[in-house]
Order: structure tokens, then C-alpha cells, then sequence
């Protein structure tokens, strides 16, 4: 199943670039798609790229209806393709 997913970014790499953080996976992806972009903020990744900025209580709410259906680990192995 894909999906996206809401991580925080925690650096912002090479231009054009950062890494986010879920759950205590780290990985790197492309802003490419998502203007100004922010250390702090959360974005919506999904295959490497951020999609759109999301803010944090959206994020959080989401991060945890995922929780509770028991699909974090799911998408923690997502965003790091498959190297949990």
C-alpha cells in the first residue's frame, strides 16, 4: 500500500532538499514540489518527495489514527524503502 505520509523536517540538506523525521527514522527527500519550506514544519512525503506543507496538529492527529490502526511500522518501512 502506498501513502503518504506526514514527517517533520528536522534539516534542510543541499538545496532543494531535506531530512525528515518519522518516528525516529531519519531519510532524505526533495522539496522540489513544496515552496519554503522550514525546519520544524511538517510536509506530506510520499516517494521521496514532499507533497504540501502540513501543520503540526494535523500532522500529530494523523500520526496517531495510524497508531491506533496499527499501520506506523507500515509506513515507518515505507518511507525508509523497506530498511526499517
Amino acid at each position: 500500500m502506498c501513502l503518504a505520509i506526514p514527517a517533520r523536517i528536522e534539516e534542510l540538506t543541499t538545496p532543494g532538499n531535506a531530512i525528515v523525521n518519522l518516528g525516529g527514522v531519519r531519510k532524505e527527500i526533495s522539496l522540489a514540489l513544496v515552496d519554503d519550506a522550514a525546519v520544524g514544519e511538517y510536509v506530506i512525503v510520499h516517494v521521496g518527495y514532499a507533497l504540501q506543507k502540513l501543520d503540526q496538529e494535523e500532522a500529530e492527529r494523523t500520526l496517531q489514527l495510524f497508531a491506533e490502526m496499527g499501520q506506523l511500522d507500515e509506513l515507518r518501512e515505507e518511507l525508509t524503502g523497506g530498511a526499517a
